[in-house]
C-alpha cells in the first residue's frame, strides 16, 4: 500500500532535522576536543629532568627598568647547563608583545636553547599580549611554530602530560574549559602526572597593594579553576602539579591534595611579599630563580634554583625542594 503524502513528509521532516542535529553535534564535539589546539608529543624515557620558570621580560638589557639583565642571562645559561628535556616558560617573555625588538632580544639572548635543540613550551602571559593583539600574537607564534597557533595545547611525555593554558582566556568554560575537561576526563590509566602551566596564580602570598612595589592578588577565575581541579583530584591518581608566574617571586602551595608553584622569577624585576601562613616558602625577599623538575617513573622532586649577584658574582643556592609521589591506585572509599 502505498506510504500517505503526509506520513512521506513528515519522514523527510524527521531525516532533515537528524542531520541538523548530527551536524550541529559534530560542529560541537569538533569545538571542545579540537578548536585552536593541537596535541603535541615529546619522547623521553621514564626518568627526565624539565625547567619550569616565567616572568622573564626580555628587553633590551640597557632598560634595567623592566627586569634586571644580568639576572636573566645567568638563568638562561644556568638552564642550558641542565640539558633539560624542555623549558616551560610560564609568560611574560617579553616586556611588551607587539614591540618586535623586545622578541629579537628574546631571539639573541636564547639562542644557545635553540642551538642544542631544547624544546620550549610557553604560556602566554599578560605582557605577551601588550600592545596590538594581533601583532603581539604574531610575534608570539612566530617564534613557537610547532604550537601551530594554540593559544592552549598539549604535550605528551611518557608517564606525564603538560597542559598548557592561555589564562587571558576563559579557564573553566567556553573552548578551553571545554577542551581541558576533555582532557582530564580523558587520561590515559599510564598517566602518574598532569602538569599546567598557565600564568596567573590561583594562589599567592602577593596582593594588589603594591607594599613593596609591585604584587598581584589572585583572581576569581583562576580560584574557580583551583576547585575544580581539586575536586578532580580525588576523584585522580594522577597527580596535578601547577606552575604559574605573574608574581615576581617564588611560592609554594598545596591544597586538596594539589601542589602550585609560583615560579615568577625569571627576570622581571622580583620584589619582597608577606608569605602568608599557607605558603610553605617562608623567605619573605627577593627570589630570582628557576625550578628544575625531576620525573622519575611514578616519583617528583621539583627543586628551587635561587641565583643572587654579589660583586658581580653569581651565587646559587637551592632554598627548597618538594618531592611529589603518585599512588600505584586510588585508595579505597571507607563504606
Amino acid at each position: 500500500m502505498p506510504i500517505p503524502l503526509t506520513l512521506r513528509v513528515l519522514v523527510l521532516l524527521g531525516t532533515v532535522m537528524l542531520s541538523i542535529s548530527c551536524s550541529l553535534q559534530t560542529k560541537q564535539d569538533k569545538s571542545a576536543f579540537t578548536e585552536n589546539h593541537v596535541a603535541l608529543e615529546l619522547k623521553v624515557p621514564s626518568t627526565f629532568r624539565f625547567v619550569a620558570f616565567g616572568d622573564t621580560r626580555f628587553h633590551d638589557p640597557s632598560d634595567t627598568e623592566p627586569a634586571n639583565p644580568a639576572i636573566r642571562h645567568a638563568l638562561v645559561t644556568a638552564i642550558d647547563k641542565e640539558n633539560p628535556a624542555f623549558i616551560s616558560i610560564g609568560g611574560d617573555i617579553v616586556y611588551t608583545g607587539d614591540d618586535a625588538k623586545d622578541w629579537k632580544v628574546w631571539d639573541s639572548e636564547t639562542a644557545i636553547w635553540r642551538e642544542h635543540k631544547i624544546p620550549i613550551y610557553p604560556a602566554i602571559g599578560n605582557h605577551d599580549l601588550k600592545g596590538d593583539l594581533q601583532s603581539a600574537l604574531g610575534n608570539y607564534f612566530a617564534r613557537f611554530p610547532e604550537i601551530r597557533q594554540s593559544r592552549f595545547y598539549s604535550v605528551r611525555m611518557g608517564n606525564t602530560l603538560l597542559l598548557v593554558l592561555d589564562s587571558a582566556l576563559n579557564e573553566v568554560s567556553g573552548p578551553q574549559g571545554e577542551w581541558l575537561n576533555a582532557q582530564l576526563d580523558h587520561l590515559s590509566g599510564s598517566t602518574d602526572f598532569v602538569f599546567l602551566i598557565f600564568h596567573h596564580p590561583p594562589y599567592t602570598s602577593s596582593s594588589d597593594d603594591k607594599t613593596y612595589g609591585g604584587g598581584h592578588a589572585a583572581r576569581a577565575s583562576e580560584q574557580a579553576l583551583a576547585g575544580d581541579l581539586e575536586e578532580r583530584q580525588q576523584r585522580m591518581r594522577a597527580r596535578i602539579v601547577v606552575f604559574n608566574g605573574h608574581v615576581h617571586n617564588y611560592e609554594r602551595h598545596e591544597h586538596g591534595g594539589i601542589t602550585y608553584f609560583v615560579t615568577g622569577g625569571g627576570g622581571a624585576h622580583a620584589y619582597p611579599i608577606v608569605r602568608r601562613a599557607d605558603d610553605l616558602y617562608k623567605d619573605p625577599g627577593v627570589n630570582y630563580h628557576y625550578l628544575l623538575a625531576h620525573v622519575d617513573h611514578n616519583r617528583l622532586t621539583v627543586t628551587m634554583h635561587k641565583v643572587e649577584l654579589k660583586d658581580g658574582k653569581e651565587i646559587w643556592s637551592e632554598p627548597d625542594s618538594v618531592t611529589i609521589d603518585a599512588p600505584a591506585a586510588l585508595p579505597v572509599a571507607a563504606d
